[in-house]
């Protein structure tokens, strides 16, 4: 198996118990204020991780180049949205109906990969693709 599907199992894994640790951890809170205090976690951990590495002489790189800086802000911004509505989502609804939808993120992603930057896909991950997109639908409408 790639080495890239392993990493991105064990990314849905994790994916996985954000949304079971979030809507437990939502319980009586705000959920702005919650996905703040997360925010702030993730990025003390992820800054951990970085020393851990010995990367810390690579931030310099990231804000030198103003192309990169700027398209990585807004990747965070728009995950930072995507987090603020995703606990929003969490706190008044079921995981089991907020997570499934929330991964038509999959298929939005690959329309912007296609339109964006001419990505092929193959007939049977178009139609995975679908699927997914019927999947999300079907939850939503039933």
């Amino acid at each position: 198996m790639n080495q890239s599907i392993i990493y991105a199992l064990i990314s849905a894994i994790f994916a996985a118990l954000v949304s079971i640790f979030g809507k437990v951890g939502l319980s009586g809170l705000n959920a702005n204020v919650a996905t703040a205090v997360r925010a702030i976690i993730m990025a003390m951990f992820l800054i951990a991780v970085v020393i851990f590495q010995g990367n810390v002489d690579k931030f310099s790189t990231v804000l030198a180049d103003k192309k990169a800086l700027l398209f990585v802000a807004c990747s965070g911004i728009a995950g930072a949205m995507s987090w603020l509505f995703y606990f929003l989502a969490l706190k008044n609804g079921n995981v089991s109906q907020i997570a499934p939808i929330d991964k038509l993120s999959v298929v939005f992603a690959v329309i912007l990969a296609i339109l964006i930057f001419n990505e092929k896909i193959s007939l049977i991950h178009g139609f995975g693709i679908a699927l997914i997109a019927i999947g999300g639908l079907i939850l939503v409408l039933f």
